[in-house]
């Protein structure tokens, strides 16, 4: 039997050591930084411990860091929010762990249910907002690390960009 499938051609890549990819201890692209952030929050023992609710402000604990980059916890009581700003020269991943969060920008409002994942640039000017009656918690991913926050005073300075929202 002659089949020119290309498993016959090229033989199973998987078998052949010298052209697998060595795994990263660390990530190095968006889908990566994605990808870390889906699995610290699918893994519920490394942080539901750590989760604090405070009434005065928004709760935030430094759960990881990496070469370039941190990974932060933040718990959101009902009514506490941001503030519209955005996080100078770092790029970043906003994963909703419990809850549900609202995000604000220019464009318009977008309801960030439990799972939800969004992706922005350095620049992307928003505000987040736990404006349901539960509480709720985020995880962020910061590349490089955030060094700078800073907060705008009116939606016109807002995105440039608009995230990408990464779907599972």
């Amino acid at each position: 039997m002659n089949s020119d499938n290309d498993l016959q051609i090229a033989g199973d890549i998987l078998e052949v050591q010298h052209l697998l990819q060595p795994p990263r201890e660390h990530p190095a692209t968006v889908a990566e930084y994605v990808g870390l952030a889906r699995a610290i929050a699918a893994d519920r023992d490394q942080w539901a411990h750590l989760v604090q609710y405070d009434a005065t402000t928004r709760w935030y604990h430094r759960l990881r860091t990496g070469p370039g980059y941190e990974v932060w916890l933040l718990s959101w009581v009902p009514g506490q929010g941001s503030g519209l700003h955005d996080h100078g020269r770092s790029s970043g991943v906003l994963t909703v762990l419990e809850g549900k969060l609202t995000e604000r920008t220019e464009r318009g409002t977008r309801a960030l249910a439990e799972g939800a994942q969004r992706v922005f640039a350095p620049g992307y000017v928003h505000e987040v907002v736990n404006d349901t009656l539960e509480p709720a918690v985020s995880l962020h991913v910061y590349y490089p690390g955030l060094t700078e926050m800073p907060m705008h005073t009116s939606p016109s300075c807002a995105a440039r960009t608009e995230p990408r929202a990464v779907t599972a």
